[in-house]
């Protein structure tokens, strides 16, 4: 508990009334802290701060880096800005050893400051002072972590900047159009067949590096550190990421496997409008960047760009590709689906040179003042429209069906319908796609109108159904046609459930093996029912290790 000698010892507080120290003592928290604990992350709820004894470190991230700003030694406060500013903590406060901290509330700290104005003021100059720091910092360019040297229409180059993008890498590209080459990039000029070429922080070169292998230069994990672990988790787009957040929470040894970045398709989304508590909508790459961090935080470990080949039934022991074997407890599948592919003329001669499956928010510059088109009438394609229509001169939907309110959110139609460079057009199909080097125009049937017409394109991205991306799962865990795996009732209803009790509402054919997101069968396909779904499978986690008696590690 604290004392009203311990408050004094603030300078802030040193000239308060006794009334004014007896009401800190009454009201303010006491937190004891031990080294790498955090007094308050970055974004917590505002609040005033005195530091008691010890250090704390001021940390924030920049573009995905994590800097120091500074230090707070015993007798200094932080949570000024926070206060005169009514926003959340622009960054976070760490202990580098054992500390105390005092917290007071803000109605608490609005009723001193209220018997004491000079408290007020205090705070208020200190508040100003350091904010102007803040923006100095903010106003610095980021650091690029790594560099990459290739050709726009390369597609090996659009997809390791696509992976660095996705992983939050900060990166400069420069290409033979990059005025001033010569003074970018120190040392020689790549020649076209040592493309894409990556230069690291410490000067060194790779050409053409394989992504994991480039991963793993970049400090990302690749491999798992442990042979068994509670819940593996496959796939880390938003049901993934959610399970390993609550799985590490509880206490369970969580392993999240992802042949990509974590975030799944919802990663590549540039606005989502209608999820819980972002009443101004998140993108989907932040929305994946808080969920990886905070599942980190929590000890969740997240390999990238490793894939799954096979499952053992018996023991849930998974073959990574490379042949590394790790075996769990339980098994979350959250693979999610992947683009359906299709079948046009000169489409996979050009995929990576203007045609795209999907698309990350960083494609969107490329597309500056060129007219593209969007093959699709779901919410990932209007989302992508709206995007693109901040730099593009005119974006197309094509839509196979005659109506946008079958596949999509009615929010996304209006905001379409008042984008004044955003078309659709209703009842048409691409028949071809024309390019040497790059696409550079296409063919468009009108199945209302009749006749085909040929447009000049600068980008074409589909964005059409897609597929369950289970075939390398056993037969004993039951999927439909089209391979999405199914669970609890569905399971019963094909009669391939033999064990003594009933299936958990998300649990496969297979005992132990949980199906959550887009993976499972289900007619609902949305962020937040991937998020649900995610913290639900690690429920029904805890109910199969105990009921069937398998011991969780410690």
């Amino acid at each position: 508990m604290l004392t009203p000698d311990e408050i004094r010892s603030v300078p802030l507080f040193a000239s308060l009334s006794d009334a004014g120290i007896d009401r800190l003592v009454r009201t303010s928290a006491d937190i004891r802290l031990n080294a790498g604990e955090y007094a308050v992350h970055e974004g917590g709820e505002r609040a005033l701060y005195a530091v008691l004894s010890g250090k704390l470190e001021v940390v924030k991230r920049f573009d995905g880096v994590e800097r120091t700003l500074g230090w707070r030694l015993p007798g200094t406060i932080f949570g000024e800005v926070p206060l005169a500013f009514a926003t959340p903590f622009p960054g976070g406060y760490r202990a580098a050893e054992p500390s105390r901290v005092m917290r007071v509330e803000p109605h608490h700290y609005f009723a001193i400051a209220s018997l004491a104005p000079e408290v007020a003021e205090k705070v208020g100059a200190l508040a100003r002072e350091r904010i102007g720091g803040l923006q100095g910092i903010a106003m610095q360019p980021p650091k690029a972590q790594i560099t990459v040297y290739g050709e726009r229409w390369d597609p090996a180059c659009s997809e390791l900047r696509r992976f660095l993008s996705r992983n939050q890498i900060v990166h400069d590209w420069l290409s033979p159009e990059t005025p001033d080459l010569t003074r970018s990039w120190t040392g020689s000029i790549p020649q076209a067949v040592e493309c894409p070429v990556v230069r690291l922080a410490d000067g060194s070169r790779l050409e053409k590096p394989p992504l994991r292998e480039l991963a793993v230069h970049l400090g990302l994990q690749t491999r798992p550190t442990q042979e068994v672990y509670d819940t593996l988790i496959v796939g880390g787009g938003p049901a993934g990421l959610a399970a390993a957040v609550y799985g590490a929470s509880e206490g369970l040894r969580t392993l999240v496997i992802e042949r990509e970045a974590p975030g799944g398709q919802a990663g590549t989304s540039s606005r989502i409008e209608n999820y819980l508590g972002f009443p101004n909508g998140v993108s989907g790459d932040e929305l994946a960047s808080r969920a990886l961090q905070q599942a980190r935080r929590l000890g969740a470990e997240i390999l990238v760009m490793r894939g799954v080949e096979s499952m053992n039934p018996a023991t849930r022991e998974v073959v990574l590709d490379g042949g590394e074997r790790v075996r769990a407890r339980s098994v979350i599948l959250a693979t999610g689906v992947s683009w359906r592919r299709l079948v046009i003329d000169g489409f996979e001669r050009l995929i990576g040179k203007g045609i795209y499956y999907g698309a990350a928010r960083s494609e969107a510059a490329s597309t500056h003042g060129q007219d593209v088109y969007l093959i699709g009438a779901g919410n990932s394609a209007g989302q992508a429209a709206l995007h693109f229509a901040n730099h593009a001169r005119q974006v197309t939907l094509l839509v196979r069906g005659g109506s946008l309110e079958k596949s999509m959110s009615r929010y996304l139609i209006e905001q379409i319908a008042g984008k004044a460079n955003i078309a659709a057009r209703l009842g048409c199909e691409v028949q071809a796609a024309h390019g040497e080097a790059h696409l550079e125009a296409i063919d468009i049937v009108d199945r209302k109108a009749g006749g085909v017409t040929r447009h000049e394109c600068g980008g074409l991205f589909v964005f059409i159904g897609a597929d369950a991306d289970t075939g390398w799962l056993p037969p004993e865990v039951q999927r439909d046609k089209s391979g999405y795996v199914l669970t609890g009732d569905e399971v019963l209803k094909s009669g391939r459930w033999s064990h003594t009790r009933e299936p958990f509402l998300l649990e496969s054919s297979l005992p132990g093996v949980f199906a959550c997101g887009d993976v499972r069968l289900s007619p609902i396909k949305r962020v937040a029912a991937a998020v649900g779904e995610g913290s639900m499978a690690i429920a029904f986690v805890h109910q199969y290790l105990a009921r069937d008696g398998v011991e969780a590690a410690r």
